[in-house]
């Protein structure tokens, strides 16, 4: 996978909720941040309700020291917010599991727990996500594969132009292998009139 430059470019502003940006994920830094985002029990389907903080580190320093793994935090109003793990699905998590194509790239995303919850947000988050991945010139397709039982994220992927291409058995799931192009993300989502 090539490795772009881990910036956003410049600022998003999906769903008219606020700009959108995006930094690399700090494994130090940020691993206390992070743990309470990825043990809170909205995140389940993250499938580390129990780590440990030295654990969650651990799991970010190497996915940093990865040549084809990358995280990511993103900011709403310049706060934390959402965290997104990007990787080449050819070499992480899908490797042998599904027929790729040139220019994909494989996504993960979390919206942090809140108690104030607003109307649109984790929408207005995916589709930052998206625009951030499609930003490289070189991805094509994301492709993602979500929990079979997880219909949350099921119907925003769908509705940011996700299609369903069959269903896989990973190691530690059942899961929805699901793929979007570039032209199903400008369809679904109104292109540059966002």
């Amino acid at each position: 996978m090539s490795r772009p430059d881990k910036q956003l470019p410049d600022e998003h502003r999906p769903a008219a909720i606020g700009t959108f940006t995006v930094r690399p994920l700090d494994p130090a830094g940020d691993a206390e941040l992070v743990h309470g985002w990825v043990t809170h029990p909205k995140a389940a389907f993250w499938l580390m309700g129990d780590a440990e903080l030295a654990h969650v580190e651990r799991e970010y320093r190497s996915i940093a020291a990865h040549p084809h793994h990358d995280a990511f935090i993103g900011l709403h109003d310049g706060e934390p917010a959402f965290l997104v793990e990007r990787y080449d699905p050819t070499e992480v998590e899908l490797k042998g599991l599904y027929e790729a194509e040139p220019g994909d790239v494989g996504m993960h995303f979390l919206v942090a727990p809140t108690d104030t919850p607003v109307h649109g947000f984790t929408r207005a988050v995916i589709t930052a996500v998206m625009d951030f991945l499609f930003a490289d010139p070189s991805v094509r397709r994301v492709v993602v594969e979500p929990d079979v039982t997880n219909s949350a994220v099921q119907a925003l992927n769908k509705a940011v132009g996700f299609e369903v291409l069959r269903e896989i058995a990973k190691p530690e799931k059942d899961a929805l292998l699901s793929a979007c192009t570039r032209e199903q993300f400008e369809a679904a989502t109104g292109g540059n009139d966002r």
